[in-house]
């Protein structure tokens, strides 16, 4: 990979990843051949942070049927990420009710 942005694709955003940000863990859709090393690198130089540890988990296609036609979701690849403390990543900053 040349680029940090071909490498960390997409943040996810689910409650899982919301829930895992207390823990300062961070979830990411990355290039599927992109290895830990690089992958660490990249949220290091987009963000700023001192990336810790990170864990990666290769998502299987699950079948999904449109009327008469079967077919599968894409599979992809997810990084979660765990930063130092008192690092935390804007891009998932909570918002203030007003």
């Amino acid at each position: 990979m040349n680029s940090a942005y071909n490498v960390i694709i997409r943040p996810v955003v689910s409650e899982r990843s919301f829930d895992l940000m207390s823990q300062n863990k961070y979830t990411f859709e990355v290039a599927k051949q992109a290895p830990k090393e690089e992958i660490a690198a990249a949220v290091e130089k987009l963000f700023g942070v001192h990336v810790l540890k990170v864990n990666t988990i290769n998502v299987k296609p699950k079948t999904r049927r449109v009327r008469y036609v079967a077919g599968q979701t894409r599979s992809w690849k997810k990084a979660i990420v765990t930063v130092a403390e008192g690092d935390s990543i804007e891009l998932f900053a909570q918002q203030s009710a007003e």
